[in-house]
């Protein structure tokens, strides 16, 4: 029954379909916005903006893929095992509660109703409207995810197909008619160094670390088709990939409508408002219920891989709770949070964004290089250990005036940014964890020899 499964006719077609949910389960509002917005600020230098976001924003969360793939990981908790166990539990609850009910998915009801249902609503019923909206929203989001083996149906086949449809229109009808020429001078970060300012743009998409979370969700789903061993990992991987490649076109794809918006546009607040532009420009008044539908078609389908995603995890570190009762938890948490509007969310998240980002990205770097090694967990502990203090700082970094203006806080900031290399940046992680695994590397690989130099010994 099995080898019936795994047929190449079928395994190709099931192919498209699991890279379809993989996508739509982390293609949202900000993979939309952000670019368009990168488009403006890069002008002639969109190019080299676009790969640096891409890099960010696309090869990072394919790492994140391969890394639960690679390890044979169910979940994130046992990803981070090796580093420790509480560890991993602490870990685990930082980044669902983040990319979940605290902020990621609330994240996407308030964007959805701001693009699609505030606009049509007189500003009397603005609260109301939202309450009513975000309801329903996470109402449904809460009946689809109940019953876990139509996801693959639901997101793969029907949602994501009518949401990359009505961006091929958009992109059709803008490329042949294109607003401008691309040869508008960039804002002061994109003159110089245009593709290192786009790797960090990137980071606001937060892909590396919601796949991270995420990737249990479609790893069973495709278990769920007959796939085990390396037929999965597999079948993942090359999903994986080409999910990241399609939306690799479209980053490509909404950066250049920034660029040419430029012609006829002044540079936009935030990419919002750049799309709301240049979608009104094409479709009139059509545009905006065009945009709202598009938009809360791909917000939503990340919204059902968060809840999802979260249910799961937090049932498998907490057994005794059920699945269907974290996945009331995290809905009605979304909910209430989501009522606080959007600006607060996006406020409040980029402090613990800047701690978990590096943090990620450590684990990414150890589970691909030496999960397999009886010297992993020497290596885990040691990068990980290694970033956490610049990860802490760069949070500290973000954080409101009242912390940062705080003598300490300050003091110890200016220390930071003035010696550790790329820490001005918001990179001052990058040196500290490469420090920290090749040292433990070197260190590891030299104790497992000795120590089987002595039991060869010994015998």
């Amino acid at each position: 029954m099995e080898e019936a499964v795994v047929t190449p006719k079928k395994s190709f077609r099931q192919l498209l379909v699991v890279s379809s949910l993989i996508f739509g389960m982390f293609f949202g509002s900000g993979n939309l916005i952000f670019p368009v917005h990168l488009g403006q600020m890069a002008g002639h230098n969109w190019f080299m903006a676009a790969l640096g976001f891409a890099v960010s924003g696309s090869l990072f969360p394919l790492l994140a893929i391969l890394a639960v793939v690679v390890t044979k990981s169910d979940g994130l908790f046992d990803l981070a095992k090796p580093v420790g166990r509480h560890y991993a539990a602490v870990f685990l609850v930082l980044v669902h509660l983040t990319i979940g009910p605290f902020f990621g998915t609330p994240r996407t009801a308030a964007t959805a109703y701001e693009m699609a249902v505030q606009p049509f609503l007189p500003k009397q019923f603005t609260t109301v409207g939202m309450l009513v909206f975000t309801g329903l929203f996470f109402g449904a989001a809460y009946v689809l995810a109940t019953h876990q083996s139509n996801l693959l149906k639901v997101v793969g086949k029907y949602l994501n197909a009518f949401f990359l449809g009505m961006l091929a229109i958009l992109f059709v009808v803008a490329f042949f008619d294109p607003m401008g020429s691309l040869q508008h001078t960039p804002t002061m970060a994109y003159q110089t160094n245009a593709t290192i300012s786009g790797l960090l743009e990137g980071y606001n998409t937060v892909d590396a670390v919601a796949l991270l979370a995420l990737s249990v969700t479609f790893v069973r789903a495709v278990r769920g088709l007959g796939y085990r061993d390396r037929a999965l990992t597999k079948l993942t991987a090359q999903a994986g990939t080409l999910s990241i490649v399609l939306e690799i076109a479209i980053y490509f794809g909404l950066v250049l409508l920034g660029a040419f918006s430029m012609s006829q546009l002044k540079l936009s607040a935030n990419g919002g408002v750049a799309l709301s532009a240049i979608v009104g420009h094409y479709f009139s008044n059509f545009g905006t219920l065009f945009l709202g539908v598009l938009v809360t078609l791909g917000v939503f389908t990340t919204a059902l891989g968060l809840v999802t995603s979260f249910a799961q995890d937090f049932h498998k570190l907490f057994p005794r709770v059920s699945y269907l009762s974290w996945l009331r938890l995290t809905t009605f948490v979304s909910f209430v949070v989501a009522n606080a509007g959007l600006d607060t969310i996006i406020a409040w998240s980029l402090p613990v964004l800047m701690l978990l980002y590096p943090l990620s990205l450590a684990l990414i770097l150890v589970s691909l290089t030496v999960a397999k090694r009886p010297y992993a967990g020497l290596v885990y502990k040691f990068t990980i250990a290694f970033t956490v203090l610049p990860a802490v700082l760069d949070m500290l970094n973000a954080a409101p005036a009242v912390v940062t203006n705080w003598a300490p806080v300050h003091a110890a900031l200016t220390f930071y940014h003035g010696v550790v290399p790329f820490a001005s940046l918001g990179l001052g992680w990058m040196v500290p964890t490469l420090v920290g695994f090749v040292a433990s590397l070197v260190w590891g690989h030299f104790r497992w020899a000795s120590q089987a130099t002595m039991a060869d010994s010994d015998q």
